[in-house]
Parts: structure tokens; sequence; C-alpha cells
């Protein structure tokens, strides 16, 4: 068995406030009551990977709130995309949004967020990382994932190709994400909308509502107007991402990745999926409305995004 002076990575020197090893997602394992993970913001992991000429799903980590500092121990390429932090090389202010060389011995640091909440740091080739169950994403509180299902913690080793022959390149500031607060969050209406009336529908809609301190990568609670099920609650059932939860309280709750795989809660409908990536990048206290949607206007902006995606060039640079 090889031993870490075998191999070559990045050093965790600083973790940052919660820094974690995730790939595109745990699919397929939630009869065994494992949730999916994955990136809370998967355009930004998706353009992070693309930077980095990697495989979409290749594990990078989630950076939340800033605070990573690493050191090279391999030439190697890395980008970082999401949220606005502070990208240093040697103490060299980079761009984010485009991809760098890095040589052994480097210094890179990564400041606290100015806008957004989280960042995504690609390295040429993805992490290695052992899967488990199919995935190498990182869900704490079912210690599964990553580094022994962990967040990184000062030491830790990341393992990743040295040297690499890919180019450098750069996203054009149009095909970057617009995390604009002012759009509403977009949702499909559920089964069970008929157990809210013409009435709660309409206060949800119209009303905006607060993010709070209760809000982590199993979900976002919100805060404002109540809104009332004519039902305390169902049989436990599957839950799908972007859920709207409400619980007796009136105030609903937006289920995100590390979601539980079932729950009780009645549930108007799920947020579109692309707008999850803009409420994942909100702090406390920011403010939040929303907006209906049919599911065939749903799969038409999925299709318009995918296309537009597509036919994004990025810049060699």
């Amino acid at each position: 068995m090889m031993n870490e002076q075998d191999l070559s990575g990045l050093r965790v020197r600083q973790p940052g406030l919660m820094t974690l090893i995730q790939d595109a997602g745990r699919f397929g394992q939630h009869h065994l009551g494992l949730t999916t993970g994955g990136p809370l913001d998967a355009e930004a992991f998706y353009w992070a990977n693309r930077l980095c000429s990697n495989e979409p799903s290749a594990a990078a980590l989630e950076v939340s709130f800033g605070g990573l500092v690493l050191e090279a121990e391999a030439d190697t390429l890395i980008a970082l995309t999401g949220a606005e932090m502070t990208l240093k090389i040697n103490g060299t202010e980079q761009d984010s949004w485009r991809s760098h060389a890095v040589a052994k011995d480097d210094l890179i640091e990564l400041g606290y967020a100015t806008s957004g909440c989280r960042a995504y740091l690609a390295v040429a080739g993805g992490l290695k990382v052992a899967p488990q169950f199919g995935s190498a994403a990182t869900v704490v509180r079912e210690r599964i994932g990553g580094l022994e299902g962990s967040k990184l913690a000062p030491g830790d080793f990341l393992c990743c190709d040295t040297g690499t022959s890919a180019p450098t390149l750069s996203l054009p500031e149009s095909g970057r994400p617009d995390y604009g607060t002012d759009k509403p969050l977009r949702v499909i209406l559920g089964y069970q909308q008929d157990h809210f009336d013409a009435v709660q529908q309409a206060l949800f809609f119209s009303s905006e509502y607060s993010t709070t301190e209760r809000s982590d990568r199993m979900g976002y609670r919100l805060e404002g107007q109540e809104i009332h099920a004519d039902i305390d609650g169902i049989l436990s059932e599957g839950i799908c991402l972007g859920a709207i939860q409400v619980p007796a309280d009136g105030q609903p709750i937006i289920l995100l990745h590390d979601r539980q795989t079932i729950g009780g809660y009645p549930k108007l409908g799920s947020v579109f999926t692309p707008d999850l990536a803009r409420l994942a990048q909100l702090t406390q206290g920011a403010r939040v409305h929303f907006e209906p949607i049919t599911i065939d206007d749903a799969h038409n902006q999925l299709w318009l995004a995918r296309v537009r995606r597509e036919r994004t060039e990025l810049v060699p640079c």
C-alpha cells in the first residue's frame, strides 16, 4: 500500500470554516437511507471542473464562507468559481472563473466571501477519493464520503494528478451564473398543492421571506408569512430536491442536497432546481420571494439552459 510520500496532491494548511469534498452526488441509494449530497451550486461546480478540463462529475472542493489555505505538493492546475472569494497564489491575487497553473510548494489562499457564500475549487484530473456507495460526496451527518465523512481539517492530504497538459482557460462573464437576489425562486406545484387553499397559495406567492440561521446543506428554513395546509401531516414519503415542506408553525423549509430521504410534512411544491444555486449562495437575513411555473415551462427552461451552456466557449488565457 502506498503512503502519502508516494502520492502527489495538496496539503491543507487551514481548512476554512466548512470545506467539503463533493462530486456530482450519490444517486440510487435512498432505499438505504443515504441522501444524495453533491454541490449546492451545481452550475459553479460544473464550470470549475470544465475550466480544469475535467469530467463534469469530478471530485472538487466546496468552500463555504472561505478561509481555505492549501500548499501544493505537486504541479497542477486549479480553478475557483462561485461566491466572490479572493484567490491568492503565493500572495498574488488571481482571478476567479479561470484556471491557473500552480507549482510544487505554491501556497493557495482563499479569502472570506464578500458576496455569496459557497465557492468551488477544482484541480486538474479531479481529487482522487475512494468512492463510498458510488460517490465521493461528503455528507457529514451520515459520516460518509470525502475524508472519513468529515469536513477538511488541518494537515489533511488531497490526492490529485501531478503535472498537466491541460490549457489555462477562462469563462467569459456572459457565461457566468447570475446570482442576483431580485429574481424570484420559481416553484413547480406538487400533488399536495390542493391541501393549500387558494388563499394560502396567494399568501405564499405574494409574500417575501427571510433566510434564517437555521439554514445548512440539509435545507433553508425561512421566516415570514405563515401558510397552513388543511392537514397536519402525511405518511412519510420520499422527498425530492427543492421540496418546500410546511411544518405546523407555517414557516416553509426548502430542502437541499443533504436532506433526509423521507418526511411527513405536507409540501406545496418544489423549487426549480437551477434556482437552488442562487438560494444556496444566500446568507442569514437575505430576502427571497417565489413565483409558480408549470412543469412544461420548467422542462423548456432546462433545455434552454443546457443549450446555452453547451454553446458557451471557454477562452484560452
